[in-house]
């Protein structure tokens, strides 16, 4: 059974100007439509803004507990509709009930989260050089921002973008990535429901051409946040500055988790393993590169490859190990990869084939796969594949492992799994990456620190979560009070 959406602008549920749709599938079973949304054109993204930007002036004069509270209210709403939010993001975007669920507690979280930092919002007191006189600063909301997000995380991101932007007082667009946008109309009855005065949130969907584009290059926009590929994201950011607008851009990346003797190698697959298969390796901070030390590398592709073959993938509603693909262009992709490592020289230890069956021969379901014998330089260490392959790349010391894992043009997460702490506190300090991590997968953040990538995966401008995504969203003025 599929549901009609709509865009949400100026606090009602309207249709796209044209009247035009588009129609999501389920990843599981490629014939069923799951969902209809409007396929929107400038005109949408207009009224959107007009909105948006009538509504500013007093949302921001509302006091922070206030913003709070509406916040603090839409996760609460949203907990109690957990259940259908789940269903929502696994028969759109394919995760496994047990990761949806997940993403869905941690869009609660963050609500909870930011309804209560919204107190925070204010400024500091500084010590002046002179008598009779102040000197503080102000946060001040910037604006109207855009904020444009991608299917694989389709509520977690949405959320951690509009929760900080809402608390410092911005009114917001939001643009959903087109493969999944179904949990964000729940998100937005969920701040309607909890009082979010008209106009302060609204989101538009359609291709990025048709409503990305003319966002991020209205001068009504104050600021743009982005997070998907590094090639938009670079385009995003390109067309942003242009106005100087304040932008961020979080994008791609090719993340390593380096594999010493010291660790203990069951423990070390599982590890990377579910660093790599987890969310069908469709994360930004999937573990795509393995690089394990010489003395413990046929022992680490032996474990990691069962581990690969132990996983049962299915139909995310049977909340398996792995599900699908998102699309069957996404898949495609996956397969391409693993064609052009096996070209490249690597050898095939698990995986490596679209499934087949009964079961699988409406979606779009792949294999986990690991490749062993795999040169940093090749393709399949160097770029960034988005699915479940995990490249196996083979250090002789310490020192050839973290400068493998430095040889590459993103930053992102990096992890290292090992018992001596100097090399431990050596890889943190040393890796080039904006996560890194000692004994853990590259995977999973904490909400209330920042997150970001260096190099190619970010703009390097501002980061997102904790206190620095309110930073992003707020201007800092400087008041010199003589008396």
């Amino acid at each position: 059974m599929s549901r009609t959406y709509g865009n949400f602008i100026d606090g009602e549920w309207t249709d796209s100007h044209s009247g035009a749709t588009f129609e999501v599938t389920n990843p599981a079973a490629a014939g069923e439509v799951v969902s209809v949304h409007p396929a929107s054109s400038q005109e949408d993204v207009e009224a959107a803004l007009d909105a948006a930007v009538a509504a500013q002036d007093e949302w921001a004069s509302t006091p922070g507990p206030s913003r709070g509270a509406v916040l603090r209210e839409a996760g609460n709403n949203l907990e109690a509709r957990k259940d259908e939010a789940t269903e929502v993001l696994v028969r759109e975007e394919g995760k496994t009930r047990s990761e949806a669920g997940g993403e869905v507690q941690r869009a609660i979280d963050i609500f909870h989260y930011y309804g209560a930092k919204a107190r925070d919002v204010g400024g500091t007191v500084k010590s002046a050089s002179a008598p009779g006189k102040d000197l503080y600063t102000k946060h001040e909301p910037l604006g109207t921002v855009a904020l444009i997000t991608p299917w694989n995380y389709p509520i977690a991101i949405p959320v951690w973008k509009l929760a900080p932007a809402l608390a410092a007082g911005n009114t917001a667009v939001l643009k959903p990535a087109s493969e999944a946008p179904g949990v964000v109309s729940v998100v937005l009855e969920c701040l309607d429901d909890a009082g979010l005065p008209a106009g302060v949130a609204n989101v538009v969907t359609g291709s990025g051409s048709e409503v990305g584009g003319p966002l991020i290059e209205s001068e009504r926009i104050d600021g743009v946040s982005f997070t998907g590929s590094t090639a938009v994201g670079t385009m995003v950011a390109e067309t942003a500055a242009v106005d100087l607008k304040r932008v961020q851009c979080e994008m791609g990346g090719k993340n390593p988790t380096v594999v010493m003797p010291s660790a203990d190698i069951e423990d070390a697959a599982e590890t990377v393993g579910v660093g790599a298969f987890g969310t069908t390796g469709q994360s930004c901070t999937a573990t795509s590169r393995a690089i394990v030390h010489e003395d413990v590398y046929d022992e680490f592709v032996a474990a990691v490859s069962d581990y690969a073959e132990s996983l049962v993938v299915g139909d995310g509603l049977d909340d398996p190990d792995m599900g699908p693909h998102v699309s069957e262009d996404e898949l495609s992709s996956t397969l391409e990869y693993i064609d052009i490592g096996s070209a490249e020289g690597a050898t095939l230890e698990a995986g490596g084939g679209r499934l087949s069956g009964d079961d699988y021969d409406d979606g779009h379901f792949v294999e986990p796969t690991v490749f062993s014998g795999v040169e940093n330089d090749a393709r399949i260490a160097q770029e960034e594949i988005f699915g479940p392959v995990l490249a196996v790349v083979k250090a002789d010391s310490f020192e050839d492992a973290l400068a493998l894992a430095n040889d590459v043009d993103y930053g992102l997460s990096a992890s290292i799994v090992t018992q001596d702490l100097s090399e431990g506190k050596r890889f943190v300090n040393e890796v080039e990456a904006g996560v890194a991590k000692l004994n853990e997968k590259t995977t999973g953040l904490e909400l209330h620190v920042p997150f970001g990538g260096y190099k190619d995966s970010s703009t390097n401008t501002y980061r997102e979560q904790g206190d620095a995504g309110l930073d992003f969203f707020s201007s800092v003025k400087t008041i010199y009070e003589n008396y």
